[in-house]
């Protein structure tokens, strides 16, 4: 079976959404899972051409103001028209750290893919308000590895 691809894209400032991409990371990356090469960048470095890589993506971003980030925003925008009909049926999950509740940041990005017509893996895992580590990185862990097995096995 040909080698999968997986992007993991997202943006960070302070610290915590990028502590939840290591963890989304380590899991996409562990070790039983053989068949899938997993590319990731930071939002303000990704473009259209990573997507049309992949065969999955998994976004990252914080909360601000109620909205996803600029960063994953820029993301998105640069790369719409240039994969809009090659990218049609992606699975994708999306992670948020919100300090609000978080569903500006996801209806935000939800509206975008859902033009590009990807599809949800899973519903988002929002984490908002304070944090617990010890719950919140192995449910990112799992969100990296539910994407890449679900990838590897030819499932999504």
């Amino acid at each position: 079976m040909p080698r999968q691809h997986l992007l993991i894209v997202y943006h960070s400032q302070s610290g915590t959404t990028e502590a939840m991409a290591q963890a989304v990371i380590r899991g996409a990356r562990d070790p039983a899972i053989e068949g899938v090469e997993v590319r990731v960048r930071a939002a303000l470095d990704a473009g259209p051409g990573d997507l049309l890589w992949a065969d999955g993506v998994i976004l990252g971003t914080p909360e601000n103001f109620g909205y996803m980030s600029g960063g994953l925003k820029t993301f998105l925008d640069r790369s719409y028209h240039a994969c809009l009909e090659d990218t049609q049926g992606l699975p994708w999950a999306l992670f948020v750290r919100a300090g609000n509740d978080g569903q500006g940041a996801v209806s935000s990005v939800e509206r975008i893919v859902a033009g590009l017509r990807w599809k949800a893996i899973q519903a988002p895992l929002v984490v908002a308000g304070p944090a617990d580590e010890a719950a919140v990185l192995p449910a990112c862990e799992e969100l990296g590895l539910t994407m890449a097995a679900g990838l590897e096995a030819g499932v999504f």
